[in-house]
């Protein structure tokens, strides 16, 4: 069994059946079953019609969504509720989908060995889709793997993250309530890792869909079966770059939430400031100041900011990166443990570039402030790692915008606004070693297709 727990307080919620072998392989044969049965493939209509009923089901419990995400995942309910309204909106955008993609029309006629031809592609379900999820957005990143699976008329097998599969056990539940037919999605709790790479692995599963660890994305990927394709959300160190021409009276909001949102656990969440040093000092007094003022505490809250850390040990060892990241140099604002799971935000100011603060991931409640004085310095630095997703540029002066738009390493360069920023219609995808191919919801739909052509001889 798997217990489930508050992530706040560590309370107990409740208590799910773990799968074994046996039950991987009925699931996989199942799934695989209706693949295999292209006269039994649901028509466009039927899907987008379980996807416009699973929109309003959702939104019927709208509220008890939220609370289930603050309580199993830990981030604060006024955020859960914006998840939740971002989840139907998702599915909603999914539902549109089959109306606007279609195949194209290949030109025949061209050559006198192409006459009397006409051609054009379709497009199919690519076959059954693995789909592994990550905590942090408990429901809404389930949307981002079923609901384009639903639209594409894949077969979808989803595993949810061990600390939060309440969100995803709740939204496959009213999936079926919509009226999807058994067997199209399914969820799935491994007892053991191994069974997870098994699943990832196998010869039936034509799409993974995996969100979370670079370890572990990179290491289900090397295990694929040939044929298998994939895509992989991993994390960043994602750097912001504040230009002297910023204007500071419109950024230390969007870099507050940018920064702390969720606790930081979020992987494109800013964690590096390259911040000109003609407004350096003032810039960190100001930022410090509204960072000292977030509300920390029980996510059940209404007024609640910040909340824990998905687990103690997330907790400890962020503690355990900001102690060092000190004792090598940089200075603390804030921070401090509130609890077993809660940390107070913390802002490093010069950490070595050495400190793991610096160079990893730390989806905790922390960011680094670095001066510089010359921009091109500013770009190396914000370029230095090996992962490379969303970045950001905070300036009056369009120059150095363009220039630092196209010079920036990232998938996405935000000017004038924090690195978080998304929508879950657009592209959404790291480089290097930050993920593989491209996510956002039509993105994802494309991916999961197969483009056939016919042609036609009169």
């Amino acid at each position: 069994m798997l217990e489930v727990v508050q992530a706040y307080d560590r309370e107990h919620i409740a208590e799910l059946p773990t799968d074994d072998a046996a039950a991987l392989e009925r699931k996989l044969t199942v799934a695989h079953e209706r693949f295999a049965d292209r006269r039994g493939w649901l028509k466009p209509h039927e899907r987008v019609g379980v996807l416009h009923r699973l929109a309003d089901l959702v939104l019927q419990q709208r509220e008890t969504f939220a609370m289930r995400i603050a309580r199993e995942g830990g981030k604060p309910y006024s955020d859960a509720l914006v998840e939740t309204d971002r989840a139907i909106d998702g599915i909603r955008n999914a539902a549109d989908l089959p109306r606007t993609r279609g195949g194209v029309e290949i030109p025949m006629g061209l050559t006198p060995a192409s006459e009397n031809r006409h051609a054009w592609t379709i497009l199919e379900p690519i076959g059954v889709v693995a789909a592994i999820s990550a905590f942090n957005h408990p429901l809404n990143l389930i949307v981002h793997q079923v609901a384009p699976a639903i639209a594409t008329g894949c077969p979808v097998i989803v595993k949810p993250a061990a600390a939060t599969p309440l969100s995803c056990f709740a939204l496959v539940k009213l999936v079926l309530e919509a009226g999807m037919p058994e067997g199209w999605v399914q969820t799935l709790v491994p007892e053991s890792r191994s069974l997870s790479t098994a699943f990832a692995g196998d010869s039936r599963v034509a799409f993974l869909s995996f969100i979370g660890s670079a370890a572990v994305g990179w290491h289900l990927r090397a295990n694929l079966a040939p044929g298998t394709r994939c895509a992989l959300e991993h994390g960043g160190v994602a750097p912001v770059i504040i230009d002297r021409s910023a204007d500071l009276d419109s950024i230390i909001e969007p870099l507050v939430k940018g920064g702390y949102y969720h606790a930081g656990q979020v992987c494109v969440s800013v964690q590096r400031i390259y911040v000109h040093e003609a407004l350096k000092n003032v810039f960190i007094e100001r930022f410090a100041e509204r960072v000292a003022r977030l509300r920390v505490g029980d996510p059940r809250l209404p007024d609640t900011e910040v909340g824990p850390l998905i687990e103690p040990a997330e907790a400890e060892r962020v503690a355990n990166w900001v102690e060092e990241a000190v004792s090598t140099g940089a200075r603390l604002i804030g921070g401090g443990r509130l609890s077993n799971t809660t940390l107070a935000p913390a802002i490093l100011v010069d950490p070595p570039k050495a400190a793991k603060v610096s160079r990893e991931e730390a989806f905790g409640p922390i960011t680094c402030v670095f001066g510089f004085t010359d921009l091109d310095k500013a770009i190396r630095e914000a370029n230095s790692l090996p992962v490379a997703f969303q970045s950001s540029i905070f300036t009056r002066d369009l120059t150095v915008a363009m220039e630092a738009a196209e010079r920036l390493d990232a998938s996405a360069v935000m000017v004038n606004d924090h690195t978080a920023f998304r929508t879950d219609w657009m592209p959404f995808a790291g480089r290097r070693q930050s993920g593989y191919g491209i996510g956002g919801i039509p993105y994802t739909a494309r991916e999961m297709t197969a483009e056939k052509m016919i042609v036609f001889r009169q």
